[in-house]
């Protein structure tokens, strides 16, 4: 059974794309379709009527009969308040790890994360609970964690699948502050931008000002955040010049004007459409040009704050008094979101139409990019914080850029502790390399870049040339006595990535782990 038939497709498209097959088609087809229909009403002479029409119809046929060849991948995000509280043991049903198709891709953005002077100290030295919780789920089943940004209790997480690593490049992170001023961190936004086969995306994770009545504060706020991050990657220098963008967290905003107790007998009764238009970030996207630019799926799941801990109800804290002041329960509210941005087409000169026309493609972008999401929704059962988390699945169709690896690792011969070994590595494609490049021995089910068993330094005296295979020894006395799966990993100094991983490769059992007791002697196929 499909788990996503239970809420519709919800797609978006980079408007200089190209068409690729039989679904993004009719995905083109009906946006100029219905292009088609709105120049008709809109338009105020039969003769700028014939020409719209007919020019859109021959795009749109033209678009149909294109083919651009496609891969599709699976994006996991998800946002979660966790209100200082230690992460849960099980996080299957939050990273959906049962649901198929099988994810390639998660994103993972937590705000109010414990930040505590002495916790935060020793989350520097080490890594944090909830990274450690993550890890432990993804990495057995193949994720790796890429990379991870912390600004106080905001923290945001990225991980892929081993055989995609090679092709996540040009990864960055940034962080801007707007608590108290932006001198304090516990309010603001955190963000990882890289590029997947070529393509430029960027993830912001943020925390915006809390309570009903600052909602134009909350959009000043994601406003300041996009404008002044900036990356040190000429074609893509702020937020919002990357192909994709996606934007999500605890962004604070609430239902407007509507009572208690009509929010609660609207939500028990399923009428959730009922909250949509008093919604603080609905109205704003009506407002603001910028909050259009992005999308969001039908909430069609309960509002996610604010509940009693451990449970399925609303806030029914007793009201409190400070300094004379009287408390009130919080009303239900949609703070949590994930939202995404398609950047615009930059509307062409005449000379750019002339070169457009004039193209085999007709000016189409040659790597096309759809964004679909295929869900939107809360997960209910976890209840250490007051927030329930919130999930989106996204399926991004690309054609790649690129699927050759700058670097091909691989072992040479049979590998064990019983004798030194030996590795070739080959620069396919020229790239920034350093002598202080290494390739790495990992067991399988490896956490991160860092989680070797050992390392070799690249060659020392000079660079190679492409397509120059170089050999490298590993010492005996690094290679694990009790064998098992492991992958060769190239790990570029000045990229700060992966660029380079080899096949899957059993390293055999050494007579030595007998010797020192590390595995029992056989005698006769019996362990003695």
């Amino acid at each position: 059974m499909d788990p996503f038939t239970d809420s519709p497709r919800m797609r978006s498209d980079s408007m200089s794309s190209s068409l690729s097959q039989g679904s993004r088609s009719k995905v083109v087809l009906r946006q100029r379709l219905t292009r088609l229909l709105t120049c008709i009403e809109d338009m105020r002479s039969d003769d700028e009527a014939s020409e719209e029409v007919s020019r859109t119809l021959d795009e749109a046929l033209h678009l149909c009969g294109r083919f651009v060849p496609t891969d599709a991948f699976r994006l996991l995000i998800v946002t979660w308040n966790v209100a200082t509280a230690e992460p849960p043991e099980d996080v299957t049903s939050l990273l959906q790890l049962d649901v198929q198709p099988p994810t390639d891709l998660y994103v993972i953005g937590l705000q109010d994360v414990n930040a505590s002077p002495v916790r935060f100290i020793s989350d520097l030295l080490v890594e944090d609970a909830w990274s450690h919780v993550f890890m432990d789920t993804l990495g057995p089943r193949g994720f790796v964690k890429v990379t991870s940004m912390r600004m106080q209790g905001l923290l945001l997480l990225f991980f892929a699948k081993q055989c995609h690593l090679p092709f996540i490049r040009d990864i960055q992170t940034t962080y801007t502050r707007t608590g108290f001023f932006g001198y304090w961190g516990n309010k603001g936004g955190v963000s990882v931008r890289f590029s997947f086969y070529g393509h430029m995306v960027c993830f912001l994770n943020c925390h915006l000002a809390a309570h009903v009545n600052y909602a134009l504060q909350r959009v000043d706020e994601i406003e300041h955040i996009l404008e002044t991050q900036d990356f040190d990657i000429a074609d893509t220098p702020h937020v919002r010049d990357h192909k994709v963008v996606f934007w999500f967290g605890d962004l604070n905003f609430r239902i407007a004007d509507h009572g208690l107790h009509f929010l609660r007998s609207s939500i028990n009764g399923g009428r959730l459409h009922l909250l949509w238009n008093k919604d603080q970030l609905t109205m704003m996207k009506k407002k603001e040009a910028f909050l259009q630019e992005f999308d969001e799926g039908d909430l069609n799941f309960k509002p996610t704050y604010k509940f009693d801990r451990n449970s399925d109800t609303y806030d029914t804290s007793s009201p409190k008094t400070w300094l004379g002041f009287t408390g009130k329960k919080r009303k239900p509210a949609w703070t949590d979101r994930i939202l995404w941005r398609i950047k615009p087409k930059t509307p062409p000169s005449e000379d750019d139409d002339e070169k457009a026309s004039a193209s085999p493609d007709g000016g189409l972008d040659e790597y096309p990019l759809l964004v679909s999401q295929d869900k939107y929704t809360s997960d209910m059962s976890y209840g250490v914080s007051d927030h329930k988390p919130v999930i989106a699945a996204f399926s991004l169709e690309v054609r790649k850029c690129f699927d050759t690896p700058l670097v091909h690792v691989s072992p040479l011969g049979a590998w064990s502790a019983d004798q030194d070994a030996l590795l070739n590595y080959t620069v396919q494609e020229d790239f920034m390399s350093s002598t202080w490049d290494w390739i790495g021995l990992y067991k399988v089910g490896f956490k991160n870049a860092f989680d070797y068993e050992t390392f070799v330094w690249v060659r020392e005296e000079e660079l190679p040339e492409i397509n120059e295979v170089i050999q490298l020894p590993v010492d005996k006395d690094e290679i694990p006595l009790l064998g098992g799966l492991y992958v060769l990993i190239y790990y570029s100094t000045n990229m700060q990535s992966i660029i380079g991983l080899s096949e899957n490769f059993q390293i055999l059992e050494s007579k030595r782990a007998v010797m020192e007791g590390l595995v029992p002697e056989k005698i006769n196929g019996l362990n003695k």
